[in-house]
């Protein structure tokens, strides 16, 4: 020692003095020892004081006596009381005497906007979410719900602005008189209007369009029917107004749709020979076809209207719509008609359901429409219609024929133009499926009809 003091000056000495000092006090960080004689370590590590008594820790001493160290990427001075951040840097500076800390190495190479959204969320603590102590935690998570709290309150202040209370609107609503009306309520107004004098024409056809809406419901026609609404309608297929019978027509029909109750009643009121007589005059074409379609709703599943409806000759009537100019798209609904009133009956007489299936056989047994469609020469008027171009048409005839096959085979056999027509559409058919099946379509639209052409053809021979 006396060598060393005898070439050191006395400033040499005192910074001797501290260095032996600093290695006195951190012997056991021998090994953490980085340039310009700076001792760093782990915080953690630090488990006893001078005393060798366990020190008190930060989450045994009270938190509102405890200062928070933060730390940032460069060496800052701790002071006296601060608590340190686990997982920090910390070193004695040997010039100084002080305690100093910062973030670990291994955080540099973090970008700033990382560390910009992460104090953003977290309370905009400018602390590594890895070195948080638990009460910082608790603190920040405090804050991030007072925030949310505050944002929920605004919504709603911010909703409540925009709608008003229930209780305010129930108010205004009663002070309005307005109340929720059944279709019962609505369908009695309805009718007041179309049956009112004072009614303009306009007014009377919009009231029935509404109407033909609510009628569709069978609940809501039989209510119809006994609030005298059926009659009303049945009194205007007589209108002088194209518009009124048109929309009268289609109320009708409505109502009559699968309701057996509103057909026996429609019947018994005289709207078969009203519509009948509206077909067979010259009307505008809207009308017809709503006659038409109240016609098929009535005859459908209905044996006694078909017997009346033969009886008052409304075959011949149909079949004069193919000698009208301009009923052209009435043609294919008439076809359509027939086949389903034959296709019914035999359906009706194949199968075998108990007495009640007997006593609608016998009604139909009634029915002679099958002779009626010979005698008028249905077989060719049917047949006539392949030669239309829409694909749909020529399917519904294709079935029609089928099925008047049995009474018409020998009609159909002397009519050269059907054998021409079947022989054209079986060309173009071909194609279609063949195109059908190259696309993977092996079950095809086109394909089936050429099955049925195909049939005809066979039985045809």
């Amino acid at each position: 020692m006396s060598h060393w003091a005898g070439l050191l000056s006395a400033a040499a000495k005192v910074n001797l003095l501290l260095l032996l000092v600093s290695v006195v006090f951190s012997w056991p960080s021998q090994s953490d020892r980085v340039p310009e004689f700076a001792l760093t370590k782990i915080e953690e590590s630090d488990t006893k004081g001078d005393s060798g008594k366990e020190p008190v820790t930060e989450d045994d001493a009270d938190p509102e006596d405890l200062e928070v160290f933060y730390p940032t990427r460069q060496w800052q001075t701790i002071r006296p009381g601060q608590a340190v951040p686990a997982g920090s840097h910390v070193r004695l500076n040997l010039q100084t005497g002080e305690r100093e800390a910062k973030l670990p190495d291994s955080e540099h190479g973090k970008s700033e906007a990382t560390d910009e959204r992460r104090r953003k969320r977290l309370g905009k603590v400018d602390v590594d979410s890895n070195s948080f102590t638990s009460q910082e935690l608790k603190k920040a998570l405090a804050k991030m719900k007072e925030s949310e709290k505050a944002e929920r309150k605004a919504h709603e202040e911010e909703v409540r602005k925009k709608f008003r209370p229930i209780e305010q609107l129930k108010e205004e609503f009663e002070k309005l008189n307005v109340k929720m009306e059944t279709d019962y309520e609505i369908m009695v107004k309805l009718i007041s209007k179309f049956n009112s004098s004072t009614s303009t024409l306009e007014e009377k056809v919009a009231a029935l369009y509404d109407l033909e809406y609510y009628v569709h419901q069978v609940d809501n026609a039989k209510d119809f029917l006994s609030m005298g609404g059926l009659r009303l309608v049945i009194e205007g297929l007589n209108s002088s107004e194209a518009a009124l019978k048109e929309h009268t027509a289609f109320v009708l029909g409505a109502a009559l749709s699968s309701n057996p109750k509103v057909q026996i009643e429609a019947i018994e009121g005289g709207a078969l020979q009203k519509l009948l007589v509206i077909l067979a005059t010259e009307q505008p074409l809207p009308v017809k076809k709503k006659a038409l379609f109240a016609l098929s709703s009535m005859l459908r599943h209905f044996p006694y209207a078909q017997q009346q409806f033969l009886k008052l000759g409304g075959l011949q009537v149909l079949r004069s719509l193919f000698r009208q100019k301009g009923t052209e798209p009435l043609h294919v609904r008439v076809v359509t008609l027939l086949y389903d009133l034959m296709v019914e009956k035999m359906v009706l007489e194949d199968s075998q359901h108990g007495d009640h299936t007997q006593e609608k056989i016998q009604q139909y047994q009634q029915v002679r429409l099958v002779p009626a469609v010979l005698e008028q020469d249905w077989c060719v008027v049917v047949s006539n219609l392949l030669a239309v171009p829409e694909h749909d048409t020529r399917e519904k005839v294709l079935k029609t024929v089928a099925v008047l096959m049995a009474f018409c085979r020998e009609r159909f056999r002397g009519d050269p133009a059907l054998g021409s027509t079947l022989g054209l559409l079986r060309s173009e058919y071909e194609e279609l499926a063949a195109q059908e099946q190259r696309e993977g379509d092996k079950d095809g639209y086109f394909r089936e009809l050429l099955g049925s052409i195909n049939t005809i053809i066979q039985e045809l021979r």
